[in-house]
């Protein structure tokens, strides 16, 4: 049986390097900047348009007039097309294979499905700083605002449309700190999966 293991994180948590590393302990495939490709490709968007709406929040007035999830009949933003389109990948990959899928509600979008497991990687604050600094070339002045901001963002457009609460323990299987090291973090998550007879 084919299983699907999300990770939701926080900026700067390497939330994303654990993603990687994990999809290549298991030899699973990998979707995060790739998925934009396959979305483009079978929603028939340019690709170019599918990144520049990718996971972002909704303008004020579009949330003003949301209450939960977005009603996808009611589409009427390229942001709102592009998510939708996600989704349905999103939902088609699950069907079909054995991957490891960063962020992009995918936590809220499978939830129901037996066959995955939903992590959210935090870490506190200082290591975050020094991972942006360290990988992403922000100074130490600009790093922690930078890192708000995103995950702000992220919290947004995750909030905007499910009825979960971005990085809330409730809304995922495993929360995890990656302050114990990346490696340690992978193979925790391989373990718990074990554990749920997910692997």
């Amino acid at each position: 049986m084919s299983f699907v293991i999300t990770i939701g994180r926080e900026y700067g948590s390497g939330g994303r390097y654990i993603a990687q590393e994990l999809a290549k302990k298991l030899k699973v495939k990998y979707y995060d900047g790739q998925l934009l490709t396959k979305v483009a490709k079978e929603a028939g968007y340019a690709e170019d348009f599918v990144k520049e709406n990718d996971e972002k929040k909704e303008s004020f007035w579009n949330g003003f007039f949301s209450n939960g999830m977005v009603d996808p009949i009611n589409i009427n933003t390229p942001t709102q097309s592009v998510a939708f389109a996600t989704f349905d990948t999103i939902r088609k990959i699950a069907e079909k294979e054995s991957c490891v899928i960063v962020g992009r509600c995918s936590s809220f979008i499978l939830k129901e499905r037996s066959n995955v497991l939903n992590v959210f990687i935090t870490a506190p604050m200082q290591d975050k700083v020094n991972r942006a600094i360290t990988y992403y070339g922000l100074d130490a002045a600009t790093a922690e605002s930078k890192i708000n901001k995103e995950n702000k963002n992220r919290a947004k457009y995750f909030n905007f449309y499910t009825d979960d609460e971005w990085g809330k323990a409730s809304s995922y299987d495993l929360c995890l700190s990656s302050d114990i090291g990346i490696e340690e973090s992978v193979d925790i998550i391989i373990e718990y999966a074990k554990k749920k007879k997910l692997i």
